[in-house]
Parts: structure tokens; sequence; C-alpha cells
């Protein structure tokens, strides 16, 4: 049988909604509906409105669809409604499985049903908009955290305001409704990894909403509340294999369950100009609300994402398809452990937290054999994931006398990732917005130091004053001839921890 609400009961699960968590009313919209939110944000939601109440259910949207295309009714969206909108999260720690059916989701839209979406976002029991959209979804110049006028999405929003393709557009276009009815805004809610992402969003809008009406400007400015938060929690791409084993474990069939880890963490600015979930009171450890998440953000930022992606490319480039296969390698182990305890932590000042049991429980994640993360999924975007995880620790190393060579080495396997031939001759999918440029400057550049120089040229990327920099530039020469000459892996085992 598939999971629905009538087969629920015989669904062999941990945790299930309950009546009073299933009847709740819709408070919420989340642009971006993708694993992440389903494993971490609705989790937390469901287990929220099952302990207390309140009418908080989430109406997702995903962009599955692109604009302006019919839609597919055997698509995603059609799947989560023939499950009645629940899905099962498993929490995996090696081989053993705990599942939850999550029932705060009331509906699953596409982003080009334009007029749904703006309905609900419109409404005035909706008090929160939260956002997983990935760095590029931001439209936005990753080096200064401004919008990007110039990108194709963006000037469409602003000449067709009444049919978004950008979660910016769905923004203003919902918050510009609100003003004319006199409805009180809602909060625009940042869940991505990006720094200070409560400032870059409201940077963003502020931006797009100046280029629109002056006036909205200004009481977008003076009304929306923007709060910027930090999530933890790794959740990879849904295998068949994950799936066929949820399916097995739970005796129903589920389409739409993922597979993710026992540790959670949010971390939320008490700063909103509407109502809010209480989600700090459900039983989940790890959900703080706090007047600043700076110190927690910059932790997990350059801590796990900092690695994660360093992981990934060169252990993607060493012939590693998974974080877990990385690890598992001694020597990748101990390099990992070297950025963390000598390159990293010395940019971070977190009070009353313990970094080095924290940099313990990473290793542990990192070696969770029931998580597949594969190290291409980690590789995508990495010229939006480039800046908060490598170069704003080497700029802070660069201040304070700190030498980053293995900081170096991993913005140099990015650059050669991107290349788009790994080191066995094979061809790489790399997906990212300027995977054109990349591919541009290493076939028109002859020498390493010609590849180097127009990279750094890339001022969305890199900031004029540190690409500037004799030393930033000769290290990150150094480590792109080192890599090239020895390649991932050895370069990685000849690394001196």
């Amino acid at each position: 049988m598939k999971l629905n609400k009538s087969s629920m009961p015989s669904a062999n699960a941990a945790s299930k909604p309950t009546e009073q968590s299933m009847n709740a009313g819709v408070g919420m919209v989340h642009l971006g509906f993708g694993a992440f939110h389903r494993a971490h944000q609705a989790l937390i939601t469901d287990t929220l409105l099952k302990e207390h109440g309140g009418d908080w259910k989430i109406v997702g949207v995903c962009n599955w669809g692109a604009a302006g295309q019919s839609i597919e009714q055997t698509g995603p969206e059609a799947s989560f409604a023939n499950q009645d909108n629940l899905y099962t999260v498993a929490v995996g720690q090696d081989e053993t499985l705990s599942l939850a059916i999550i029932g705060a989701v009331e509906q699953v839209l596409f982003s080009n049903q334009v007029d749904a979406i703006l309905g609900y976002m419109t409404l005035p029991s909706v008090k929160v908009v939260s956002l997983t959209i990935t760095e590029k979804g931001y439209c936005h110049h990753p080096a200064t955290g401004r919008l990007n006028l110039e990108h194709p999405q963006i000037q469409h929003d602003l000449a067709h305001l009444g049919e978004p393709h950008t979660a910016i557009g769905f923004l203003v276009a919902a918050l510009k409704k609100r003003r004319e009815d006199k409805i009180a805004p809602f909060t625009p809610l940042s869940c991505d990894n990006l720094p200070h992402n409560g400032v870059v969003l409201q940077n963003i809008i502020l931006d797009f909403a100046k280029q629109l009406d002056p006036k909205l400007h200004d009481w977008i400015a003076a009304e929306v509340s923007f709060p910027s938060t930090m999530v933890d929690r790794i959740v990879p791409q849904t295998s068949t294999a994950d799936q066929q084993r949820v399916n097995q474990a739970l005796g129903l069939e589920d389409q739409q369950s993922l597979v993710t880890e026992p540790f959670l963490q949010w971390v939320i600015e008490d700063k909103f100009c509407n109502e809010r979930p209480a989600w700090e009171k459900t039983s989940i450890d790890n959900v703080i609300i706090t007047d600043d998440v700076t110190p927690f953000e910059k932790m997990k930022l350059r801590l796990l994402n900092g690695t994660h992606s360093a992981m990934a490319y060169l252990g993607y480039l060493a012939g590693y398809q998974t974080i877990n296969q990385t690890i598992q390698d001694e020597a990748y182990e101990r390099f990992i452990r070297y950025l963390m305890d000598i390159e990293i932590s010395p940019s971070l000042n977190v009070e009353g937290i313990n970094l080095g049991h924290y940099k313990d429980s990473l290793i542990a994640r990192y070696k969770n054999s029931a998580l597949k993360h594969r190290t291409w999924q980690i590789a995508m975007d990495g010229s939006q994931k480039i800046p908060p995880r490598f170069l704003q620790t080497i700029a802070y190393g660069l201040q304070h006398n700190i030498e980053s060579p293995g900081l170096y080495l991993a913005l140099a396997a990015w650059m050669k990732y991107t290349r788009g031939v790994d080191e066995r001759g094979a061809v790489i999918d790399v997906r990212d917005p300027m995977a054109e440029q990349f591919a541009d400057i290493w076939l028109t550049n002859e020498s390493v130091e010609e590849v180097v120089e127009a990279f750094l040229q890339l001022s969305a990327i890199f900031p004029p004053k540190l690409a500037k920099q004799a030393a930033f530039k000769a290290n990150l020469l150094h480590a792109l001839e080192l890599l090239l000459e020895k390649g991932a892996k050895q370069s990685v085992y000849d690394f001196k921890c």
C-alpha cells in the first residue's frame, strides 16, 4: 500500500502525525521545498504541531516545474498529493533507521503556479515565509551580498512582477500586495548557508524594491524584519536504494521518503515582524532563539561547510564518491582535522560551545555509513559557496598571520574541478551558474599563472581587496601547481599536518 492518511495507522514508524497536527491551519509558506527543509524545519514544525498545536502548517513551493511550462501531474507535486502530503524522515546511524511520518505540509506547489502561491503568501494567516533556495537562488553577487541587477530572471521579474520566476520576485510581489491590502507583512526567514543570511536577504529585497517602487522600498525597510538563522543537518540526495530501504522498514510505499542523520541544529535570531511558531518549545534539542546568530553561523559555515567542500573537491578528484568514503581514508581524516584545528578554529569565538567536542562530532557525522552524501552533490554551485566557506577564513588568516596551506589546497581543488575533467580523464558534470566562464578560463589561458589571474578577476567571487594581495595570489598559485603536478590524493597524502 502507498503511504496516505488511510494507510498511515499501519505504518511501522516511531512517530506519526496527530489529529491535532493534521487539522491545523496554514501559517507558513516555504520557498525551496527540498529534502533539507523537509528533514529540518518541516520536521521541527511537525513536532511543534503535535506537542503544542497552533495553525502553522506549511505550503511548500518547489521549482521542479520551469516557469511558464505546463505541470506534469505525474511529477513530485502529484506524488505528494497522492500521499495526502505525508512523507517519511528516516534518521539513520550506520545500519539503524528510526522513522517519523511528517504531517506538517498542507500542499506542495510548483514555482509556476503563481496565482496559488501568491494567494497563500498574501493570506493574513501566513506570518512566516521561509527559504532554502541555495546560494544561487538569491541572484546576488556572493562577494558583495548585493542583488545582481543583470541577472536575466531578476530583469524579468522587475518587468513582470505579476509572473515572478525567482524567490526574490515572489517575496516582493507578495509584500507589495499585502501593503496594498493593508495586511501586516510576513517575516521572510532565510535558512540557507549564507553568512548573515537575514541581512543578505534584506539587502537583496530592498535592492529589488528600490528599482521597482521607492515607496514600497521604504515600507519594507520600515515594516519588515529579516532574521538571520543557522541551520545544520546533513541530508543527502535520496537514492533508489535509500527509498527501498525505508519502504521495507515502513511497511508502505513512500515515494518522497528521505534519509538524514541524528544531529540537528537551528539557531534563529529573535527578530520577527509578525507572530512565529514557538519552535524552541518542542522536545527537539538544539533549537535556539538568540539575539546574535553570527558566532554560530561562522562556526558552522567554516567548520562544517568549509570542510565539507574541501572533501567534496579533493575527494571527488581523488575518485571518492561520498563523504563517508573520503573520511575513511586516514590521510583525508588527518587533513580535515588539521584544517579544523589549525586553520579554521582560530577565526571562531562561540561562547558556550565546546569547539573540540563540536569538531569530534563532525568527524563522527562524516563517518556515518547510513548517509551516502555524494561529493559531486556538495561540489555543485561552488562559485556561490567558496566566499563564505573558504575565502573569509583565508582573509582572516592573512590579517592575523595564520598560515592556511590546507585551505589554499582546497580552493585550488575547486578551481581544478571547474576545468571539467577529472584526474582520470573523465568528464565532470560541473553544475554552477558560472560554469561557462570557468571552462573559458581553462580553455583560453595556457599557463597556470594566467589561469589563477583570470579566476581572480571574477569579482563576483573574489573580493578585489583579497584578490590583489600578493600573498594570497602566490599561495593559491603554489597550491594549484602542486595539484596539477601530484593530483589530489597525493597532495593530501604529502600534506604536513
